[in-house]
């Protein structure tokens, strides 16, 4: 388990998926996801995802998937994930639920992820793929001090899409600490 000031950020577990599918089946969190992600998104789409890939890639070694949970909350509700992925070119994802966003959560989560990613996983370099189009995305990552490295076209849920990778070597992220 990771924390940070307001956060828990709890490692996946199937149960979770009850609590996910209703605020993660909503257009405005998954238009930007990769299109691993099937829109209309089935009733079960958490659970499968979850049994299926999710787990066993845990499992495996292969990725890090932590649940978002207010510190605060006495029944410590889900907001939203971020994940890490070892073998990929696109090492981490996010979501938070809408009414969490703009609160700099995510950002708080992304923070302690990669100090994760760095210091506890020893990874030389993390690198993310988001649509262009991504404001608050875009603003993560410059909070953290990645570079732009390419502009390229990628597939989301909403479409095929302006694209760019960012990157963060663990040297850069050291300098900035």
């Amino acid at each position: 388990m990771l924390q940070t000031p307001r956060l828990s950020l709890r490692p996946l577990q199937l149960a979770d998926a009850i609590q996910v599918q209703p605020i993660f089946a909503q257009w405005e969190i998954v238009k930007h996801l990769n299109t691993k992600v099937p829109w209309p998104f089935p009733d079960d789409g958490v659970h499968t995802f979850y049994r299926d890939n999710a787990l066993p890639a845990i499992e495996r070694g292969d990725e890090f998937h932590f649940m978002l949970r207010l510190k605060d909350d006495p029944h410590q509700k889900i907001i939203g994930s971020i994940n890490l992925r070892l073998h990929e070119e696109d090492h981490r994802g996010f979501w938070i639920a809408r009414e969490w966003q703009g609160h700099g959560l995510m950002t708080e989560a992304a923070a302690e992820v990669t100090r994760f990613w760095f210091e506890d996983l020893k990874q030389p370099i993390l690198r993310v793929k988001k649509a262009r189009d991504n404001p608050a995305s875009r603003a993560i990552s410059l909070r953290q001090g990645m570079r732009r490295i390419a502009e390229l076209e990628g597939d989301y849920v909403s479409g095929r899409l302006p694209s760019e990778r960012w990157e963060l070597t663990a040297e850069e992220w050291r300098a900035r600490r």
